[in-house]
């Protein structure tokens, strides 16, 4: 198995919504930006698998030498050897790839925020740096594109949050901001329930509204020049934005179930925003041309 296959398997794997978006990009982005997708997948489960905290923190100081080697041109790992390859064409960062593995780490040492702005933090290590390193291999020519990926980072991120509560809290992990537990009498205890409390769809809801701000500023942020070139992006936020109405829809009530959008759908929402994408850059082509 070459490390394209590894990572390709490794991605198809998981059935995230990421997956359906890459579906549509030329091969070279296609296999850069799955082994991105691997990379995360493999420092993330060191730490969700990891039944050991002194385990996980040597696997991810072996990920961080392992960075370096491939910035060396003489990486191990199969994920790192595919990533390689990619980080000279793609000017990739090594500094942001860092930044994954230390956001992975932070589940090591907190099991909950006090803060929105403490949350923050590790939403951008592990969420919108991804999305900066996705803006480099796709490609740009505005700089404001990169703040439009770590806003959709962050909104991707926390829409994580809100359909996980149920699963997060089981590994004794809340990333719901305590100071905002407190203002809607929200309870650690009331995380572990059998049924979602009125105060808890009420924070859930504010926290809905958050993250829709977040997509909104992201996309009010990105450029029109760049808008066709981050369609992939644009395909991921289709997919979370419909999770995030089937959430609201269901009436929050995540403790009783994980909502879920299937895989058909997905693959519906992808190529229905890929073609919506490409008509309105083809549209703009032809009114630039006719001036």
């Amino acid at each position: 198995m070459t490390p394209d296959q590894y990572c390709e398997q490794r991605a198809a794997k998981s059935g995230s919504s990421f997956y359906y978006s890459f579906l549509f990009l030329p091969d070279d982005q296609r296999r850069a930006i799955t082994a991105l997708y691997a990379f995360c997948r493999e420092v993330d489960d060191i730490v969700d698998e990891a039944r050991e905290v002194s385990v996980a923190r040597t696997k991810l100081a072996w990920w961080r030498d392992e960075i370096a080697r491939a910035y060396d041109g003489v990486p191990q790992h199969p994920v790192a050897r595919a990533l390689a390859e990619h980080i000279p064409r793609f000017k990739l960062p090594r500094v942001h790839l860092l930044d994954i593995i230390d956001g992975m780490a932070m589940d090591l040492d907190h099991t909950g925020y006090a803060s929105f702005d403490e949350l923050r933090v590790y939403c951008h290590r592990v969420a919108g740096v991804v999305g900066i390193l996705a803006v480099h291999i796709f490609g740009y020519d505005d700089p404001r594109t990169l703040e439009y990926a770590e806003q959709l980072g962050l909104a991707f991120q926390l829409t994580n949050i809100i359909r996980d509560v149920r699963e997060d809290a089981a590994l004794q992990r809340v990333y719901l901001p305590r100071d905002e537990l407190a203002r809607f009498n929200v309870k650690i205890a009331d995380l572990h329930a059998q049924h979602s409390s009125d105060d808890l769809i009420a924070l859930l809801r504010f926290q809905t509204q958050r993250t829709r701000d977040c997509y909104q500023r992201a996309f009010a942020a990105l450029p029109e020049i760049d808008r066709y070139k981050q369609r992939s992006g644009l395909i991921m936020a289709a997919v979370y934005s419909a999770t995030l109405d089937a959430i609201e829809r269901d009436g929050f009530h995540v403790l009783e179930q994980r909502t879920r959008i299937p895989g058909w759908r997905k693959f519906w929402i992808a190529w229905s925003t890929a073609r919506r994408e490409k008509r309105r850059y083809l549209s703009g082509q032809m009114a630039v041309r006719s001036k």
